[in-house]
């Protein structure tokens, strides 16, 4: 199989194939069409339309029930995944967990860390130290303490970290491209498609990419990018940059089209952006927990429209020219 039809889809554009599955169900023809022109968008539409078919076709051994199980929400799927329980939601699990460890559907590793968020959900944690961890959207992590280190590994999304004092044990954040160690700081850790990017808060952070046993020391006000084969350079951090856990996402002359895939992390289905509007610039704060309102906001601004296929597909587009 292809490397690369086989990795995770996005989390968002996998809720906005489940959700035309759904609507094609009982479809009419405008929305075929509309679903066609989804498809045809971006590759990552198709290869996750693909992904979904194979699910399908594995579920097929369990009919209708196991199908409606797939295309229940990420609470339910887990619950099933978690307890196992008998007869065909058994069969269900079994199934659905044999898939999210081939990875066609989800990173296993986010359906069962010990700490986990939705999308568009947010948490805080007090850890055994007295840390505090906030999750953002679509987060999960594991929590690994032993005697002698804190080890908090990131397996998905974003978490902001408050260190708790009076601990001797190293406190060490770990994602699949490299490792973090708290020196007395609060500091935010973000998956990103191209690697992790740290940032810091207060005091400062030690950081290593997995092939690299050399620590860089990043201080406060400093961001950058761990990539497996090394770092970034250190950049300013950008302002707002915990501003999410206020509820709110805070742009300085920002691309419209990265504005619009930040608001897309924390609302289900696919938010895009038409490629004529997408370089142009935004500087604002926009709510989190209600990215309909985030989207109105741009409209006096900007010359653009929201366009509202259905409640999973919305699309900011130039704006029709006054008559």
């Amino acid at each position: 199989m292809n490397p690369a039809s086989s990795r995770p889809v996005p989390a968002h554009v996998l809720d906005a194939a489940i959700a035309w599955q759904l609507t094609l169900d009982s479809s009419t023809p405008l929305e075929r069409e509309e679903f066609a022109k989804w498809h045809a968008a971006n590759e990552e539409h198709a290869r996750a339309w693909r992904q979904l078919g194979m699910l399908d076709q594995r579920f097929s051994v369990a009919s209708g029930p196991a199908r409606a199980a797939l295309l229940q929400s990420r609470e339910g799927i887990r619950r099933r995944v978690r307890k196992l329980g008998s007869g065909l939601a058994s069969v269900v699990a079994v199934i659905g967990l044999s898939l999210f460890a081939a990875e066609h559907y989800l990173p296993l590793d986010y359906w069962l860390a010990d700490q986990r968020t939705a999308t568009g959900e947010q948490r805080t944690v007090r850890l055994a130290d007295g840390t505090v961890v906030n999750l953002n959207t679509h987060s999960a992590m594991d929590v690994r303490f032993d005697d002698k280190q804190r080890l908090v590994v990131l397996q998905e999304g974003e978490i902001l970290i408050e260190t708790g004092h009076g601990d001797a044990r190293p406190f060490i954040v770990e994602t699949r491209e490299g490792r973090m160690r708290a020196l007395g700081t609060r500091f935010l850790v973000k998956r990103e498609e191209q690697g992790t990017r740290l940032s810091v808060l207060q005091s400062a952070v030690a950081a290593h990419p997995q092939s690299d046993p050399q620590e860089q020391i990043l201080r406060e006000g400093q961001q950058v990018l761990i990539r497996n084969t090394g770092l970034d350079s250190v950049v300013a951090l950008n302002p707002g940059a915990d501003a999410w856990i206020r509820g709110m996402l805070v742009v300085d002359n920002a691309r419209l089209e990265d504005l619009v895939h930040e608001l897309g992390r924390y609302r289900r289905g696919h938010l895009g952006i038409a490629p004529e509007v997408a370089d142009l610039r935004i500087t604002g704060s926009f709510p989190l927990h209600d990215t309909d309102k985030a989207l109105s906001a741009l409209l006096p601004t900007l010359p653009v429209q929201i366009e509202q296929h259905t409640p999973w597909w919305v699309t900011v587009a130039k704006a029709d020219p006054k008559p």
